[in-house]
């Protein structure tokens, strides 16, 4: 363990989080589109004379930067495009609402688009997204000076999203030239989870097994969403994109089995591993397998991953398509998310920092503390960054927008000093716009590009050098959300971790039932004592699919036009396929909400203690149903080594579901 890490350790939980950020390689591709977005907008704006237009559609392809993350063109269509729809909707309301109303009815109006933008933000990333442009747009709608009407300025918005959606999706990225540059970003994450397959295969029966799933976990969401983003038809409609959704199919049941084999905790050949890792390469370059090395068929999740193999090597020859596997949400889900016990506290908490910074600001300004300066809206666009639970805890956010505000503005007035107007604050502009994709890995260096760019192109509007202004507007910003942050809301607390654990574990609920349902044998009853689900032993076995006998432990490399035993997915195992990937996302998102909630100030953290417990057994309890699933296609029954283990589980979360205040699905808690 590096020195560094053992220093983080150390630290309180708030604070070691506000100094860890993200590592990986430069994003060449989205730093150029970075540099040729925000820059060369402006640039053109103040060449046709219409340099505060120029700044808006800065400002948008900024913020559409921001949201510019690795995935799939048409993944990109929705992350940014959407969000920029509700930022240009906030820029009319805000325009408007500036312009014909007061100062205190202006605040009423912002608090109350707080409370609906808080409010859909708990529906997802993308609609949170959606939530921080609105806020952010009818921010700056009502307090930037500007001379065009509203529906201009939303045109001048979602022109400037646009272009950076538009370099998104006609620029080639690196590796696309392999194939159909279209679905390079599909083509990666497909590969990547081949990759984390056979890096799970590496981990079995070590301590880095549970890890690894958890890689395999995140490298299967993200190929899931980009293959499923938005499309005109409703089917895949060119043979490359078929090809890369039959290749995505195929690496489900290899999942299914290295998840299995990770859960017997038994080491297997190195050249288990190989198979996975050659249909990466094969994905990667859009060519043919080649022969695939044959793992040892001695137990029933090799024989499982045997099979997944040869099926992945029939695929990847015919490249017909197939199944995502994916339920999507329906109008009532989303609803439900937003007016649900998360989307009220979030939504409240919002509306309460947005309307107090906004009430605050109209204060100083209206008291003319600002002097000649109308930039008012800068305290209630830091207040909706900072009240954002996706950019970290709390604390580390105000911190690290703190950091970053101060860092920014001291290098601005630097650059100010000794840059031509307006040439050289266009070219910092350009600058910042590409610094912007490396700069997300940590909300403090983010936030020092960020006030670069907006302090260069508030000058460039006519404005004077404000540097010193953004620095006590953000502390105050800061002061407000922390304030609010910590005052008690109606309700329970910690109303968005106990969602997601509520989603998750009726994603592992479902997933089980299938799976005991489909093996018509043991079923799920309630203790009349402890209020926790039980294991039964009714119904009788299924006809035998799979003998241990069948042992083919043959060193030999297999041909990808093998004609020997195929796996062909009934219909029960394509369902029980889409409720394992449920159920493990939906866990993947209640770890990161627990986490985040983890690294708060004690005061916040102590509403979720425990709900680490609950994750872990129900991740445990996922687990155990997979590998019951990959058992019972092998020997057509239920062992009694997994009805043990998944009563045991079942008995085991009763405790800590009633400590955190949750409801087992249709089991009523004890007491």
């Amino acid at each position: 363990m590096s020195r560094s890490r053992r220093v983080l350790l150390k630290l309180p939980p708030w604070l070691a989080h506000a100094l860890r950020g993200q590592r990986g390689p430069v994003p060449w591709s989205a730093v150029t589109r970075g540099a040729l977005s925000a820059g060369p907008l402006l640039l053109v704006a103040v060449q046709a004379g219409r340099t505060s237009l120029g700044v808006v559609a800065a400002i948008a392809a900024m913020l559409a930067g921001i949201n510019d993350r690795p995935g799939s063109r048409r993944v990109s269509v929705k992350r940014i495009g959407v969000p920029a729809l509700g930022g240009a909707l906030g820029l009319v309301v805000g325009t408007y609402a500036g312009q014909q109303t007061g100062a205190v009815v202006l605040t009423v109006i912002l608090t109350f688009v707080g409370l609906v933008a808080g409010s859909i933000s708990a529906i997802g990333p993308v609609a949170s997204a959606v939530g921080t442009q609105l806020l952010v747009a009818s921010a700056i709608g009502a307090g930037m000076p500007l001379p065009e009407p509203g529906w201009e300025r939303a045109l001048a918005y979602a022109a400037g999203a646009g272009w950076l959606l538009v370099l998104r999706l006609v620029l080639p990225t690196p590796g696309s030239l392999a194939g159909d540059f279209r679905f390079d970003g599909e083509r990666k994450a497909v590969a990547g989870v081949y990759d984390a397959v056979a890096e799970l295969l590496d981990a079995v029966g070590g301590p880095e097994a549970m890890r690894r799933r958890a890689a395999l976990t995140a490298a299967l969401d993200h190929a899931q969403d980009a293959l499923a983003g938005p499309r005109l038809r409703r089917y895949a409609s060119s043979s490359a994109e078929r090809r890369l959704h039959a290749q995505y199919a195929a690496a489900l049941p290899l999942a299914e089995a290295a998840t299995a084999l990770a859960w017997a905790g038994e080491a297997v050949a190195e050249r288990a591993s190989e198979g996975p890792r050659r249909l990466a390469a094969a994905v990667r370059g859009n060519s043919h397998t080649g022969p695939l090395p044959a793992p040892s068929r001695s137990a029933p999740a090799l024989r499982a991953l045997d099979d997944a193999l040869l099926h992945a090597a029939e695929v990847f020859d015919q490249g017909r398509g197939g199944d995502l596997h994916t339920r999507p949400r329906t109008l009532r889900d989303r609803l439900r998310a937003a007016f649900g016990s998360a989307g009220r506290e979030y939504g409240l908490r919002v509306a309460l920092c947005f309307g107090a910074s906004s009430a605050a600001a109209q204060a100083l300004h209206q008291g003319q503390w600002y002097g000649q300066h109308e930039h008012w809206y800068w305290l209630p666009a830091t207040a909706v960054f900072l009240v954002k639970p996706d950019l970290g805890p709390l604390a580390s956010r105000v911190l690290n927008r703190a950091a970053g505000t101060v860092l920014g503005a001291v290098l601005f007035a630097g650059f100010a000093a000794v840059l031509p107007r307006p040439e050289g604050l266009i070219a910092l502009v350009a600058l910042s716009g590409a610094l912007i994709p490396v700069a997300t890995r940590h909300f403090a260096a983010q936030t020092a590009v960020v006030t670069v760019l907006v302090l260069a192109l508030v000058m460039v509007g006519g404005e004077p050098q404000a540097s010193m202004g953004r620095i006590g507007e953000t502390l105050l910003a800061c002061a407000i959300v922390l304030i609010v942050g910590h005052l008690p809301m109606p309700g329970q607390r910690g109303g968005g971790v106990r969602a997601r654990l509520a989603a998750a574990s009726e994603a592992a609920y479902a997933y089980l039932t299938h799976v005991l349902d489909e093996a018509d044998a043991p079923s799920i009853s309630t203790s009349r004592t402890s209020g926790a689900p039980r294991i039964g032993t009714s119904g009788a076995p299924s006809d035998h699919r799979g003998t241990s006998s069948d042992h083919r432990d043959s060193p030999s490399e297999r041909r990808s036009t093998a004609s020997e035993r195929r796996v062909t997915p009934s219909d029960h195992r394509a369902t029980r396929w889409t409720l394992r990937r449920e159920a493990y996302r939906t866990l993947a998102e209640a770890r990161t909400a627990i986490s985040l909630s983890a690294h708060e100030l004690p005061a916040l953290a102590r509403h979720t203690e425990g709900a680490d417990e609950v994750a872990d057994l129900l991740e445990r309890l996922v687990d155990t149903t997979t590998a019951c699933a990959v058992h019972f296609d092998d020997t057509g029954r239920i062992g009694p080594e997994h009805t043990e283990r998944l009563t045991a589980l079942l008995d085991e979360l009763a405790g800590p579901v009633e400590r955190v205040g949750l409801r087992l699905p249709g089991t009523p808690l004890a007491g």
